[in-house]
């Protein structure tokens, strides 16, 4: 038995099928909030609804947050590996306590039961963001590259750190883990969050690009790196996930041509952000919310770049070059707004 957390997110959707596909014995986790017609909705993408929801129907869901210990107990019963996707992913200063809470605290929990139940294998989806930054700045980050308690890291940045040292803790007690740190992923079926949103705002007319360079990587291509690593002898190491490091502007100018739209042409300045900032900062005393800080004003221009050599070399893993990757989202996210737009006449 598989199990599977973040069963509706982004990446656990994806593997979920890719799991299906295989004929794995699959079983979900997911909060009481969550809809699971996500998850179905990207096997739709792939299959003919009646294959889709065959596959679908072969995932055991189970209802249970990753802070609830007594919720998450059973849904170890008789499971061999564990791939742990879930995650609350936030950049807003009011969700610092959230983010320990269910990134590290939640990842704990996992890690206690893995050990407890004898696991076989740990599979963690971390990120770029919980690696540390190089000392000669043009140079790119590896996997060996050290953490920097002292730099200007974001609270989301800290909880995955935070829960990769839980994970490691896992490989202490006699627990195989595997982690990966994939850049910004892109791929189709939640276009109101994460990476999605950048189709979202471009279809409603974005005016601004700007310049910040980062790792970008497909998700079916997370899969398929997360399914080989835990297939293979491989355990105890970490690896990149990143196709290719690209500019947040030559992304919004391949995601604008996939989905037909105009080409962002403005630059965003630094003083724009700045404004946006002291406003927000102001209005926060008088009690409203303020998703700004001062990193973000510095990290929307910065460049950092990440070395994929690692998983290249190790499993001979080829990644899909990030404009087929964006094409083919851009095909998918066009296909559903015509499906909108339909079930409106």
């Amino acid at each position: 038995m598989i199990l599977v957390t973040g069963g509706t997110g982004l990446v656990g959707a994806h593997l979920l099928l890719k799991l299906a596909e295989e004929n794995n014995k699959i079983r979900a986790i997911y909060r009481p909030k969550s809809d699971l017609y996500k998850t179905l909705e990207v096997f739709l993408y792939y299959h003919n609804k009646e294959e889709a929801e065959r596959l679908f129907k072969k995932i055991e869901w189970v209802i249970a947050e990753l802070t609830d210990v007594p919720q998450l107990t059973p849904a170890f019963n008789e499971v061999t590996q564990v791939y742990h996707c879930a995650a609350l992913v936030s950049f807003k200063p009011k969700d610092e306590k959230a983010l320990r809470k269910i990134n590290i605290e939640g990842t704990a929990n996992i890690v206690n039961l893995c050990i407890a139940k004898n696991i076989e294998k740990l599979c963690y989806v971390s990120s770029i963001a919980s690696l540390g930054k190089p000392i000669i700045k043009s140079e790119p980050t590896t996997e060996n590259t050290q953490w920097n308690p002292e730099a200007n890291n974001s609270d989301y940045a800290i909880s995955k750190y935070g829960a990769e040292i839980e994970v490691w803790r896992a490989s202490q007690e006699g627990v195989k883990v595997i982690i990966v740190n994939p850049g910004v992923i892109i791929g189709p079926g939640f276009w109101q969050k994460g990476s999605g949103q950048l189709f979202t705002r471009i279809q409603k007319g974005l005016s601004y690009h700007f310049p910040k360079v980062t790792g970008f990587v497909g998700v079916k291509d997370v899969v398929n790196a997360m399914l080989k690593l835990m297939a293979s002898e491989i355990y105890n190491e970490r690896y990149i996930l990143v196709t290719e490091n690209l500019s947040f502007k030559e992304v919004i100018d391949l995601t604008a041509l996939s989905i037909n739209r105009p080409k962002p042409a403005k630059p965003l300045k630094k003083w724009m952000i700045s404004i946006g900032w002291f406003v927000q900062k102001t209005a926060s005393f008088f009690g409203y919310s303020r998703s700004i800080t001062k990193s973000d004003i510095s990290g929307i221009f910065k460049k950092s770049t990440y070395d994929n050599s690692k998983i290249k070399k190790e499993l001979n893993f080829k990644f899909t070059p990030m404009q087929n990757v964006i094409e083919e989202t851009g095909n998918y996210f066009v296909k559903d707004l015509n499906k909108k737009e339909i079930t409106k006449i």
